[in-house]
Order: structure tokens, then sequence, then C-alpha cells
């Protein structure tokens, strides 16, 4: 019973529940994808990937500067939940919203984003996006 508090409580967010969504449909996301995503500044993503790490639901690794998340390979016992959740997932308005906006963001290179989020002094200029 103890792992599902917080378990519940990571589900309990809109956002952390798009997270979740975003995650079972790839390998993994860096921070900067899932802020673009959110559309939230760097510190709300960053509460929200703690409070999924905490769960026990994503894992995360440090690239560099970049930090990626997974959904956990282990996560035996939430399968069931997560399945549900799946589910309701497939036909949601919004969900294939975030699909098509992931689609964009995935095309974009880290560095990118984060210039476009953070401005010019955080990455050099490339590309942009």
């Amino acid at each position: 019973m103890e792992e599902l508090i917080p378990l519940f409580k990571a589900l309990s967010d809109r956002n952390r529940l798009r997270v979740i969504a975003a995650l079972m449909g790839r390998d993994e996301l860096c921070a900067c994808q899932i802020t673009e995503l959110l559309q939230v500044t760097g510190a709300t993503a960053s509460r929200h990937m703690g409070v999924l790490l905490r769960a026990g639901l994503i894992n995360s690794r440090k690239d560099g500067r970049w930090v990626y998340y997974r959904m956990e390979k282990d996560t035996v016992s939430f399968l069931p939940v997560l399945n549900w959740i799946k589910r309701e997932f497939e036909n949601d308005p919004d969900m294939e919203s975030d699909k098509k906006k992931l689609a964009l963001i995935y095309e974009c290179d880290p560095e990118e984003l984060c210039r476009k989020q953070r401005g010019e002094k955080c990455c050099p200029v490339k590309n942009s996006c």
C-alpha cells in the first residue's frame, strides 16, 4: 500500500499524466522536450519529473548538461494502472494533440529547444527550429 500513495499522487496531475503518455510512446525525452510539450517553466517541469521519479514511474539519465527521462522498466506492480491509462488515452483529443506537438518537438535538436526556451546565452547559435 505504501507504493500506491506516491503512484496516485504522481498520476493526480494532468501535466504528469501528459508526460506519462508522452513517455509511453517514446524511448526517452529530454527535459527541454518535456518543458516544450507542457509549455511550463523548466522549474515547474523539474518538479513534475521529481514526483514521477519518486513514484518509481520513470528513470532519468544525465548526458553532459542534458537530462533524459524514460519509463521505468521495472513497473510490474504498476502495469494494470499503466495499461488502463494507455487505453484511456487512445481516443482522448488532448492526447492526440500532444502526439502531434511531440512529433514536431522530437524533430528539433535539444540545443535548439534550449535556445528557444532560455535564449542565446544558453546555447551557441546553429540552426533554429
